[in-house]
């Protein structure tokens, strides 16, 4: 599951990467905060890359909802919704039957640039976040689904089966955000993929040895600590872990 990112790069950097354009400017210096950890359970703002609009960076909450509910009613599904995940993650492997993902699956697929994201790694029942984020660049694209609600979007990060990198850090769950290659983020917006050219990306490898991934403070996990510090970022090393990194 991947429900913690970071986002640090400002927005001219992501127009910069993306060949995009905010689409309100009023938000800029909104979005030009870093934020070093982002949780989704909180239902936060991030920037996604909308397949309707493919040209600009929009707003929107992370947490998918039914395109049936109003703007009223989102805070209230929400609070429902947290019984299986709030929708923060969509399995991939259900994203052509499942009620809400298939009305969004053809036409409504967006890129959802971070800096970084976390997983969790189970020892003896304690749990140590690894972080991961790119070598060479300033984002990672990962893939996700969208809903518009009123004025508001909202958007969900897809994942699949973990790879066995992912098995080996994300040890209960074991999954991983869908992570896409520079040539897939243009497919991935394409309005004329069909069910298996979809599928395709969703189950291509993505090249791993273009990730950095170590350990980072348990505080990341800590609901009364502030964790959107640029030192969550940092290595920490931990004596009792037995897994290599």
């Amino acid at each position: 599951m991947c429900a913690h990112t970071s986002q640090i790069q400002t927005v001219e950097k992501l127009e910069e990467h993306y060949k995009v354009k905010l689409s309100d400017e009023s938000k800029r210096e909104l979005f030009d905060v870093p934020h070093y950890h982002i949780i989704g359970f909180t239902h936060a703002q991030l920037l996604i890359i909308p397949q309707e609009k493919s040209g600009v960076l929009a707003a929107a909450t992370w947490g998918i909802a039914p395109e049936d509910k109003s703007v009223d009613e989102l805070k209230a599904y929400y609070k429902e919704a947290a019984k299986f995940g709030g929708g923060i993650n969509a399995r991939s492997e259900k994203a052509f039957d499942h009620f809400l993902y298939k009305q969004s699956i053809f036409t409504k697929r967006c890129i959802i640039p971070v800096s970084a994201f976390f997983e969790p790694h189970d020892h003896k029942g304690n749990k140590y976040p690894f972080v991961f984020k790119p070598k060479d660049k300033d984002f990672i694209s990962l893939a996700g689904i969208y809903t518009r609600i009123g004025n508001k979007v909202t958007f969900a990060i897809l994942t699949k089966e973990a790879s066995p990198l992912f098995a080996k850090i994300h040890n209960k769950k074991n999954r991983q955000p869908v992570m896409l290659t520079a040539e897939q983020e243009k497919n991935w917006l394409s309005n004329d993929l069909n069910q298996d050219e979809v599928e395709a990306i969703l189950n291509q490898d993505y090249d791993e040895a273009q990730l950095d991934y170590y350990p980072v403070s348990q505080d990341l996990f800590h609901p009364q600590t502030n964790s959107d510090v640029k030192t969550i970022l940092e290595k920490v090393e931990y004596e009792e872990l037995e897994v290599n990194y």
